[in-house]
């Protein structure tokens, strides 16, 4: 089984109990806070910022596709414009979202610990952040960047009338924020949980960030060495990507996406985690095979470095080499699966409710299979030649990261909002929220897997007026989508104000967070919790819950 605690008493201490949102005031006590759940609140302001500057890049892009002319914009802004989107997306958004949010706020509370291992760090870690957000949008004040987020050479290291080293020191430096983030979880998972808190009874959000933490640390220095020798190659010339120098630019591909195929799954491993705990509670059962989704996590992780050729099946690898990596691609799906299934299983029978974080869940477990299955058949060194430069790639990787992540993002932010914030948003409009954003994707990002398959190529501003009508649909879902994003920005904003007190327990679960006040003291607990129930344990909250009617009975 899975984990849950015996914990003291700690409404009856003597202590104070401050939350950690009131107990100190000014802007200045938060900015030099060391309180994990208010470094989490920083990166969660910061992070949905720099969410609607890439999804304003993202919208005049899609305005561009309307029509097949590309008379919107002149060609190099428009691939400023997609590439400011990945670079804004990928690496101040997706990469941290859960991570640095949830995780940051969560992790130390689910172990039972009162703050990450390294404090200070993990405020140094939200610094660096936004050091890197902030070059990158003196990048978009200087005039951009058009390189594509994927800085092929030699396109990134010769091409003059762009700003790749200001770029390439915005990724330098939010690398290190990932390095840190990853760093302080693993110390604090290892080092800091309570007594009796076995690995085996972590919550599988635990598991899932410390398996995305590992890859943060071993993947993000490979990036930081590929983007300084690019900002050197193109400063001083030193040739390492040149071959008139002797360099090689398919080395810079290799380095490039040694880490940014495992940074895929260093933005959804923490995804998975999400879904789990909010799959288990929405459905009263314990996650089906614990053990197998735990040990999935980490299979994931091991296989996500020895994947990263199959972005390359078109640029000069050896046959032996794409069936090597293509058969490397279809093993990582397996613990995927592995997942998704057990995740079935749990659902099967289960006291399933629909609340917003379970629909946002499901919405996730569609997204993602769709984006899985199209991956196996990029997989396929067959398929790839001839739709990797598709724009059927462009919906795959949507379909798994912006329909998987953001569902995941969105589901896990509605869940533990009320332990956040101690209030509730209301529940109609984020319903709606939830059921307008899985329409608005799929009417997005599906048409464009037709187009891709009919031929289409990614990257254009122009294109055949055979594809102007899917494209009008994406374009049209792209609205409906932003409204989908947009909702939840006004309502949970209302909530803090005029939603509903939330209790320390509004959805019965069973998780460590859940057994203390909401907002969470700023210590976390009073009392260390000693753990000797097991993670997704029902019967032992019901329990519990029966106890406590009894003492208020006699009381």
């Amino acid at each position: 089984m899975a984990t849950i605690v015996s914990l003291p008493d700690q409404s009856t201490a003597t202590l104070p109990k401050v939350n950690y949102i009131n107990n100190e005031h000014g802007l200045l006590s938060w900015l030099l806070t060391a309180d994990h759940k208010r470094i989490a609140m920083l990166y969660l302001f910061s992070i949905t910022f720099f969410f609607f500057i890439g999804g304003f890049f993202a919208g005049m892009v899609r305005m561009e596709l309307l029509t097949p002319a590309g008379d919107l914009m002149a060609a190099d802004t428009y691939n400023k414009m997609f590439t400011m989107h990945g670079i804004v997306m990928i690496f101040l958004f997706l990469v941290p979202s859960v991570p640095a949010t949830l995780g940051n706020f969560f992790i130390p509370i689910m172990i039972g610990a009162k703050d990450l291992a390294f404090p200070k760090i993990n405020l140094l870690s939200w610094y660096l952040y936004m050091a890197g957000g902030i070059f990158v949008l003196t990048t978009l004040v200087l005039g951009g960047v058009d390189t594509g987020w994927t800085f092929t050479t030699p396109l990134s290291t010769h091409y003059l009338n762009t700003h790749v080293v200001t770029t390439a020191t915005a990724i330098f430096i939010a690398g290190f924020s990932s390095i840190f983030t990853g760093l302080n979880f693993i110390v604090t998972v290892h080092r800091m949980r309570a007594p009796g808190m076995t690995w085996f009874r972590l919550p599988l959000f635990v598991w899932s960030n410390y398996a995305a933490s590992v890859l943060m640390v071993l993947g993000t220095p490979v990036l930081a060495i590929a983007i300084v020798l690019v900002a050197l190659e193109r400063t001083v010339g030193i040739g390492v990507f040149d071959p008139a120098k002797g360099g090689d630019p398919l080395l810079f591909q290799h380095l490039f996406w040694f880490y940014s195929h495992p940074a895929v799954y260093i933005m959804i491993l923490p995804g998975f985690g999400v879904i789990s705990e909010v799959i288990s509670t929405f459905s009263r059962k314990r996650v089906f095979g614990y053990t197998a989704v735990a040990f999935s996590s980490v299979a994931i992780a091991v296989f996500g470095f020895f994947v990263w050729a199959h972005h390359m099946f078109i640029m000069g690898v050896s046959n032996y080499s794409a069936l090597v990596f293509s058969l490397l691609t279809m093993l990582v799906a397996v613990p995927s699966a592995i997942k998704i299934f057990n995740w079935a299983f749990t659902l099967q029978k289960g006291s399933i409710t629909f609340e917003t974080p379970m629909l946002y869940a499901f919405g996730f477990m569609g997204l993602f299979t769709i984006g899985g299955l199209t991956g196996v058949f990029l997989g396929s060194l067959g398929m790839d030649v001839h739709l990797t430069e598709t724009y059927f790639i462009v919906a795959h990787f949507h379909f798994v990261m912006v329909g998987g992540m953001l569902m995941a993002f969105l589901a896990g932010v509605h869940f533990w909002w009320p332990k956040m914030t101690g209030r509730m948003y209301p529940e109609g409009i984020s319903k709606v929220a939830a059921v307008v954003t899985f329409v608005g994707f799929i009417l997005t990002f599906f048409p464009q897997f037709v187009v891709g398959y009919l031929g289409m190529p990614r990257r254009y501003a122009a294109y055949p007026p055979e594809f102007q009508v899917l494209n009008v649909l994406s374009t049209a879902g792209a609205t409906v989508l932003g409204v989908g994003y947009m909702l939840p920005l006004f309502y949970l904003a209302w909530s803090l104000k005029y939603g509903e007190i939330a209790g320390n327990n509004p959805w019965q679960a069973t998780g460590l967070e859940w057994q203390i006040q909401s907002p969470p003291l700023t210590e976390n607990f009073l009392v260390t919790p000693i753990v000797d129930y097991e993670a997704y344990d029902y019967e032992w909250l019901e329990k519990k819950t029966e106890r406590e009617r009894q003492l208020q009975h006699v009381g």
